[in-house]
């Protein structure tokens, strides 16, 4: 995969958002922040995962596959619990800090790289699909890491994906 070139699109409200990969050495260099938020994160979407049967070998398939807009909503209510600073500095790395996101508005004519103002004006109000766009990166970025995940936490998560009747009583 080329830097430059486009790895995925993400149409939220009309918007379409073009993701290119991330650097290698920044991409590296966030494993780490990601790496500290997606356990608590894991918990967050257990929910979706109650009643599946999955091997540990194909957890991190299984978690790549999740819709991002389903996931939000959890991934949202997760980050809850995380330091605000933590998720809002993730989101500028993954989102605007390194111009690997464009966006295509519906009333312009051209495409704009996403910048913290202009990512300020879409999502103003509706933070929620940042998580969306976000979800999105980490999987174009970083699928070997969660394949790694599967493998070395792949008991606990296959532990996380049976059924719970705790999970399966609880509201969303």
């Amino acid at each position: 995969m080329k830097q430059f070139d486009i790895a995925s699109t993400r149409e939220i409200e009309g918007n379409t958002f073009l993701i290119r990969p991330l650097p290698a050495f920044k991409a590296a260099n966030m494993s780490g922040e990601l790496a500290a938020l997606v356990l608590p994160l894991l918990g967050s979407i257990a929910p979706m995962f109650t009643g599946k049967s999955v091997s540990s070998d194909k957890i991190a398939d299984t978690f790549m596959d999740i819709d991002a807009t389903e996931a939000a909503p959890l991934l949202a209510n997760g980050a809850a619990s995380l330091s605000g600073e933590k998720v809002e500095r993730l989101l500028h790395k993954l989102l605007t800090q390194y111009g690997n996101i464009s966006v295509e508005q519906p009333d312009k004519k051209s495409t704009e790289v996403l910048t913290d103002d202009l990512a300020n004006e879409i999502f103003c109000g509706n933070a929620q699909d940042m998580f969306i766009l976000a979800f999105d990166v980490i999987k174009v970025n970083f699928a070997g890491f969660f394949k790694n995940a599967g493998s070395l936490f792949g008991d606990v998560l296959s532990g996380i994906m049976r059924k719970n009747p705790i999970l399966e009583n609880t509201e969303s």
